[in-house]
Parts: structure tokens; sequence; C-alpha cells
């Protein structure tokens, strides 16, 4: 082949460019991901403690039902103290805000999957992980359709792993203890990143018109609260990477207001009024908010945190929460 002077510069001119788009493509990829982890949050564990009444818990000046969240963990973190549910005040509804970011009218007996993809599917699509690395384990075998959706585009895809019910199977309801002791042994074998727990003893008691077990039942959530965070801090894996998010689905009705701690589900302030209690390493310590955030809020928050984009969010990001 004979030389060429302009075909051949301009062959060269070309290869140049080429290149200098690939190094600047490849700078550019570089910053966008340290944007995305400049966080110390590694791990994400959100535990939903199933409806007590604000009255019982941080509306009780005295704490004397959570001296565990009230005195030890809340102190370490945030609490949200106007956090509310502004949508259907129900288990599977308020499982789902917390999940998907969206309020929805959803069926609460778990026969009715959500609209909307949850944020387990985001993170594990955005991310390429397996099932193994984002869990929902709960003691309602109901809430097995927080790991699926009826989105026809996101359905059966990029689902995460899950435990709910008696036997993990998505039947019944399993015991608390029980729940804890599987979700221990979860959190050891697969360390997984982005975790729901749910507890369901105080709702249940609630229901069933037992006064002291309700209350009991309050005081049992507690003490799990701060084994969970004891479990994170001397996990080797866990310590000084994870954040929790201790919260409730919804509150209950207040006394004289149809029958009283009994039942939850409509529009009242005791059925919208719940906590949030914000634990870890990008978040302030000591601290506490009045501003109203609310269920959609953690989905969002833990989005920017773990780095992935969730869209379908309605929430915003807590900003209040996080260290300047």
């Amino acid at each position: 082949m004979k030389f060429n002077f302009l075909r051949d510069y301009k062959l060269l001119t070309t290869l140049v460019l080429l290149l200098t788009g690939f190094l600047f493509s490849f700078n550019r990829t570089s910053s966008e991901n340290w944007v995305e982890s400049k966080y110390k949050t590694e791990y994400v564990i959100v535990l939903v403690i199933d409806g007590p009444r604000i009255s019982e818990t941080f509306g009780d000046s005295t704490f004397q039902y959570i001296p565990n969240l009230a005195r030890i963990l809340a102190p370490q973190g945030v609490l949200v103290k106007g956090f509310k549910n502004n949508g259907v005040t129900h288990t599977n509804p308020g499982h789902v805000a917390i999940a998907t970011g969206v309020y929805q009218k959803i069926k609460n007996n778990g026969k009715e999957l959500p609209k909307n993809p949850s944020m387990f599917q985001y993170f594990l699509k955005e991310k390429k992980l397996d099932s193994t690395n984002a869990w929902v384990i709960a003691s309602k075998g109901k809430l097995s359709v927080l790991a699926n959706t009826k989105d026809r585009y996101w359905r059966n895809q990029n689902l995460p792993s899950q435990y709910c019910g008696v036997n993990g199977l998505g039947l019944d309801y399993a015991g608390d203890i029980s729940t804890w002791l599987n979700a221990k042994t979860i959190l050891q074998k697969h360390h997984p990143k982005l975790t729901l727990i749910n507890l369901l003893e105080v709702d249940v008691n609630g229901h069933q018109n037992r006064w002291k077990e309700y209350l009991q039942g309050i005081k049992n959530t507690d003490k799990t609260a701060l084994a969970l965070w004891d479990f994170i801090q001397k996990d080797s894996i866990y310590a000084n990477k994870t954040t929790l998010f201790i919260t409730n689905d919804h509150g209950r009705h207040f006394d004289g207001h149809k029958d009283g701690f009994i039942s939850h589900g409509d529009n009242c302030i005791g059925c919208r009024s719940i906590y949030l209690v914000a634990l870890g390493p990008d978040f302030k310590s000591n601290t506490v908010i009045q501003t109203e955030y609310e269920l959609i809020d953690i989905s969002k928050t833990i989005a920017e945190l773990l780095g992935f984009d969730f869209p379908i969010s309605k929430g915003q990001v807590m900003q209040e929460l996080f260290r300047k």
C-alpha cells in the first residue's frame, strides 16, 4: 500500500479522537463511581416494629416500655419524632410504602402484589448482585409480597431472597423470637447489603385486646432492636459500615377513638403517628428532629446511601439525618 499523507493523517486524527473519548469516558465513570461511594454505609437494615401506638413509645416521656430505643439507641443516631404514615395505615400497605417509596391501596391479606417494583429489585439490578444480597424477613407470612411486583417489566425479575412466616414459606404468622433467630442466621451467613425485618408481636396482641401482652410486646421488640444493633457492632463485616432504620408501619387509635388500641386503619392521628430512629456511620448522633418525614422517604434515603437510582419513589432524601 502506498503512503498517502492526507488519508493517513485523517486516520491518525480519528484514532486520537477515539482514544481521547475513551479516556474521558473512563475518567467520568471513575468520578461517578466515586460520588456513588462517598458514604461509609455499605449495608442497610430496616427493622419494622409492627403497630405500636406513639403514646406507648416516644409519646410517653418516661419511655417505660422502650428504654433501649429511647436511652441507648436514639442517642447514637437521629430520632425523627414527626414521622408519619401518610398512606393506608394497615400492615401490607405500610410495608409496601417502605419498600417501594409509593403509597398504594393494596389488599392487607397478602393476596395482592405491589404495583411498583421495590428498592430491593432496583438495587440488585443496578449493582448486578444475586438474590442473597437483599432479604425480606418477616414474622408475618403475608409480607412475602414485598419480594415481587405486578409490574409486567419487573415481575419475577431481580427478586430478593425472603424468609416470611412459618418456616419462611410465606404462610401464617411466626413468633418474633423465631424470626429474630432466623434473621440473625441469615445475616451471619449471607451478610446481605439490604435487609428488611418485620416483628409482629405488638400488633397481634393489640388486635386481640390483650393490653398487658401488647405492652410486653413493645418491651420485647425494644430488646430485639438493641440486640440487632449490638450484633451489627460486633460483626466484623457489618461494624462501622451499616445503617439501621427502626420504624413502624402504622400506629393505632388513641383512647376515645373507635375501639382504642385494639385497631388501626383510618386517617386518625394515632394511626398516622409513628417514629423513626436512624443510626449509622453517615448520620448525626444525639439528634432529635421534628420534621414530618414519612414512610416513603426511607427507600429514597437508602438509595442515596447505597448509590443506586430509584426513580419511582415519591419520597425524598432525609437530608437532616446526614452529617455535614
